[in-house]
Order: structure tokens, then C-alpha cells, then sequence
């Protein structure tokens, strides 16, 4: 079944307000190792749809990286903010993405006037502006599948250049999320610094070495 193309639906209903709309969107919630990135994207008003865009995880690696350009040069304004290993351990990974959000949409409210938040999922409550939610909202609303796009690809490339240092553990292919290449490696070399100790893989190996 071929996934939906989201659409500029969401955000005509705030262009005819006269409000603007900002989609959030996060990547790197399920990770065992990196940091959480989350976008905001703001498109101008009565921009065209951009072709092929969908929900990041549909895309292949060179299709997320063609579609910045469209995506940059019809936005007014993107965001992105990160919450590290070190705060998802010490806050829990669901407060760290709303740091995350938060972030990303520092960068771009102060620039904007009247606008709508639109986050991905459920509500969040924990980011601390007025939002709507939308489940599957990557697949439906156009702002917030840019936003996956731009969170994507900066997580990928910061977990490729993380790769480079620490080779063990396949990030390069697997992004730090736990396929049985990045556990036998964690086996193999044991945690490093990006790794979530507060996540159950990480830190039962954790305890296994301690009782060893």
C-alpha cells in the first residue's frame, strides 16, 4: 500500500486565519545510543506542495537529502534542537524530546507573530506552548513531514560522523538503534559515551560487567 502524501491542508485552514503553521516533528526517540533531534518548519504562505515529500521513514537516505532544498527554500523559518545522552538518562527520554522540541522551536517563534503549533503524535504537553496533535501527522501535514525530513537527516549525520570514532557499533547503518549488529557490538567493546545507560540493553550489559 503506497503510504499518503501529506498535504497543505492544515496549513491553509491557519493561512485563511491569517496565522501561520509550525509542524514539529522528532527523530531518535528508540536509539540506544545518540542524542533526540526534533524540527520546526514553517512554510511561507500559499507555498506549493513539495513533490514526493512524505513521512521521513518512507524515504530513502538520497530522497530525504534532495528534498532539503525544496524544503529550505520554501520555508520561512527551521528549527532544530537536540536534548543529549547524558540528558536522556538524567530526565527520562520522553521529557528529553520535549526539551528537544522546545529547542527547535526557540529557533523559530520569536521570528514569527500569530502561528498555530502542530506537533507530531500525541500531545506534549511537557514543551510548553499551546499545540495541536496529529497521529501519523508526517503522513498527513506537510510542515510536520518537513520537519522529520530536516530531523532525520541531521541525526544521520551526526551518528555517521559518531560511526567514524567509535566503529564497533554499525551507527553508520543502524543510527544507534538496537539491531543484532549494534548489540554485538555492544557486547563486543562494551557502552561508549553516547550510549543511553538508562535504556533496559545498555544497562543490563551494564550490570552483567559489574557482576562479572
Amino acid at each position: 500500500m503506497t503510504p499518503p502524501i501529506p498535504t497543505l491542508d492544515h496549513e491553509r485552514a491557519r493561512w485563511a486565519l491569517g496565522r501561520l503553521l509550525v509542524g514539529v516533528d522528532e527523530v531518535g526517540r528508540g536509539p540506544l545510543a545518540g542524542p533526540v533531534v526534533a524540527a520546526a518548519v514553517v512554510f511561507r504562505p500559499a507555498v506549493p506542495r513539495i513533490r514526493d515529500l512524505r513521512d521521513s521513514k518512507q524515504l530513502k537516505a538520497a530522497d530525504r537529502e534532495r528534498l532539503l532544498e525544496p524544503i529550505r527554500a520554501r520555508a520561512l523559518a527551521i528549527g532544530v534542537g537536540a536534548a543529549s545522552v547524558r540528558e536522556i538518562d538524567r530526565l527520562n527520554i520522553r521529557v528529553a524530546t520535549a526539551l528537544a522540541m522546545r529547542r527547535a522551536l526557540a529557533r523559530v517563534l520569536p521570528a514569527l507573530d500569530a502561528c498555530d503549533i502542530l506537533v507530531d503524535g500525541l500531545p506534549f504537553p511537557e514543551i510548553g506552548h499551546p499545540h495541536d496533535a496529529l497521529v501519523r501527522g508526517d503522513a498527513h501535514c506537510m510542515s510536520i513531514a518537513a520537519a522529520g525530513v530536516v530531523a532525520k537527516q541531521v541525526r544521520d549525520g551526526l551518528m555517521g560522523r559518531l560511526a567514524a570514532r567509535h566503529p564497533a557499533y554499525g551507527w553508520e547503518a543502524n543510527m544507534g538503534y538496537g539491531t543484532p549488529a549494534h548489540q554485538a557490538g555492544l557486547l563486543a567493546a562494551g557502552p561508549c559515551a553516547h550510549h543511553r545507560r538508562s535504556f533496559a540493553p545498555v544497562s543490563q550489559l551494564l550490570l552483567g560487567l559489574a557482576e562479572r
